[in-house]
């Protein structure tokens, strides 16, 4: 039952990616990969939260199937290493290396970020009284 709510999340989070990428191309333009990176940050704060709020010493408690489905299935699904490097190697190809070597550091350093932040916000819930 675990591989069926890892494949379903995964292809809501696929879905997801597609819909939030074009809508961000659409709004931002494509000379750069906006989309890639926001997608991959949410991915990065959602995966960080739920991690916390839902371990051993979280406020909420679920399945682990559940738990699953939102971070292996829809994280996994809605994020994307992949499409990352591919438009990484692109721009370095087309001889834009400010912007290759600006999509490596942003992409890194905001993800770090997204998933530390997810971290914290989730401890803070997690310490507060009563729920």
């Amino acid at each position: 039952m675990t591989y069926l709510w890892v494949a379903l999340g995964g292809a809501l989070g696929s879905v997801l990616r597609y819909w939030c990428s074009g809508l961000i191309a659409h709004s931002i333009g494509e000379i750069f990969p906006w989309g890639t990176l926001v997608i991959n940050m949410v991915g990065s704060f959602v995966i960080g939260f739920v991690a916390v709020i839902t371990g051993p010493d979280g406020r909420v408690m679920v399945a682990s199937d559940a738990r699953i489905f939102v971070t292996v299935g829809i994280c996994g699904g809605f994020t994307t290493f992949s499409s990352f490097s591919l438009q990484t190697l692109n721009l370095a190809r087309d001889g834009e290396m400010v912007y290759a070597g600006l999509n490596v550091l942003l992409s890194v350093v905001l993800c770090l970020v997204s998933v530390w932040l997810g971290y914290m916000v989730a401890s803070a819930l997690n310490q507060l009284k009563g729920a």
